[in-house]
């Protein structure tokens, strides 16, 4: 069991990695292309409100669906998954519709502070995007299926498909079609997954392919799941919202530096959550369906120790070497060293978010197998809709985009402790020893002068610098993960 896992999550990482390669590229292009100007900033919001519905909307149905779907058995599971398929693809139909069109009502309702040339932009880009939510909508829970019956790969690969599509058009486009042309990869992208996703539903027969809507009380208690999920399910992606929304108010090329830095402290947190959550979650939820407490336990404080010692030393090596990476990675072309200079504190604040938001998401996740849902979407809603607006609000005139990033990590710290604490008296989940935090405080501050030290030495290249930054960076992971314990 041990060694499928291993080999799952091995397989699933990589995909995993080379799908977020190609998402990171296409920001990466789109810099080199666009750099921090309100043409980058429309590309991006374009695409904003159907990623968001379908990592928010799909990624709350696909938990819900799969928590219900592994309780059940022989003809219930086929008649609840074609009910759900058929509810979900009308909505996601009726809402594709009402975006097309009034996409300049969607744009002027969620980014009212754009510029009214950017606001023109994303309106016409948006009428191009739209159609992406039906199909990112009913792909993200015909993943959930595949999950479900362990065709983890299948299901990962369909994103690294849709990003890789995405990047191809976009790009491959450009001289023709200019700024619509990640519009129309956006779309043909979520399309191919989808078809891909359905393709295989068929060939291995896990559901009949029709529209049909079975009355049962499943689907009742699928809604009761899947809706305060909405809430709680997709936190990052409520920040990427909010963030955006402040940003509309300041100069041009905001967003762009905003969504520049926010993804590459996303990376190294997402690559890893999502190979864990893929695997983890459906067998928490058998699991839980099971009563076996112990196995959840030891994934609990296993998967905690393994989330710190990886991603503490990332969020050092980023906060120490932002500017060496946004200079690197993204000044070329019409990125310039304004840009760089704009973008990289942005990153050092973001980095210091990397670690709460991805235990969010982990620990969130052991509340959802057990269906104990109110609780940390309460938690979350305050954090997100709470903390984070009101840091946001107050330091905003003081400190500008700065302060949207420290919105952000505020909230996530304050959220990471409370969840970590009501596990403990809610779920007697308990996520470590107080003689493992005292391991894992000096091995941080060991870390964090290992890592400074290399930064100071002299090179002449800023890959040589960050190449040995990343090698002891490498060795910190090795060693903690070795003799932390």
């Amino acid at each position: 069991m041990k060694s499928r896992f291993l080999k799952l999550l091995g397989a699933v990482t990589i995909i995993n990695i080379l799908a977020k390669l190609m998402g990171f590229a296409r920001e990466v292009i789109i810099g080199y292309q666009y750099g921090t100007s309100y043409q980058a900033d429309s590309i991006i919001t374009a695409i904003t409100i159907p990623n968001f519905l379908y990592l928010v909307i799909g990624g709350a149905v696909t938990t819900a669906f799969i928590s219900v779907y592994s309780k059940l058995k022989g003809k219930e599971k086929n008649d609840f998954a074609q009910t759900i398929f058929t509810l979900l693809s009308s909505t996601a139909v009726i809402i594709t519709l009402f975006f097309m069109l009034f996409p300049h009502f969607w744009i002027q309702l969620f980014f009212s502070g754009m510029s009214e040339e950017a606001m023109d932009l994303t309106s016409k880009l948006f009428v191009w995007t739209a159609p992406a939510t039906l199909f990112l909508l009913i792909g993200i829970t015909l993943s959930g299926l595949h999950n479900v019956h362990e065709n983890y790969r299948l299901s990962t690969f369909s994103t690294f498909l849709f990003n890789g599509i995405y990047l191809v058009i976009g790009v491959g486009l450009t001289p023709w079609l200019m700024e619509y042309s990640y519009a129309l990869g956006a779309t043909i992208g979520a399309f191919s997954m989808f078809g891909l996703l359905l393709f295989y539903i068929w060939k291995l027969r896990l559901m009949p392919i029709q529209f049909k809507i079975i009355k049962m009380p499943e689907v009742g208690r699928f809604s009761r799941l899947a809706i305060p999920l909405v809430l709680g399910g997709a936190t990052i992606q409520f920040y990427l919202i909010i963030q955006r929304i402040f940003a509309a108010d300041l100069n041009n090329g905001v967003i762009a530096s905003l969504n520049y830095a926010s993804k590459m402290t996303q990376f190294p947190q997402a690559v890893l959550m999502a190979s864990v959550t893929t695997i983890i979650y459906p067998m928490l939820a058998k699991a839980a369906g099971e009563g076996d407490i112990s196995r959840i336990e030891e994934a609990y404080t296993k998967g905690f120790r393994m989330l710190t010692l990886i991603l503490l030393p990332a969020s050092i090596y980023i906060f120490i070497y932002a500017k060496d990476i946004i200079t690197f990675i993204f000044e070329y072309g019409s990125f310039n060293e304004d840009s760089t200079n704009a973008t990289y504190p942005l990153l050092q604040i973001f980095s210091l978010s990397i670690f709460s938001l991805a235990l969010n998401t982990y620990v969130t996740r052991f509340f959802y197998a057990l269906e104990k849902t109110i609780l940390p979407i309460l938690l979350n809603v305050i954090s997100i809709f709470g903390i984070n607006i009101f840091v946001i609000v107050l330091y905003l005139d003081d400190l500008g985009a700065k302060a949207i990033a420290l919105g952000t990590v505020v909230s996530t710290i304050v959220n990471m402790l409370l969840l970590i604490a009501f596990a403990q008296i809610r779920l007697k989940l308990v996520i470590c020893s107080l003689r493992y935090i005292l391991k894992l405080v000096v091995f941080t501050l060991i870390t964090i002068v290992a890592i400074w030290l290399v930064s100071i030495v002299p090179s002449h290249h800023v890959l040589l610098t960050l190449l040995f930054g990343g090698i002891v960076m490498v060795l910190m992971i090795g060693g903690g993960l070795k003799s932390v314990k």
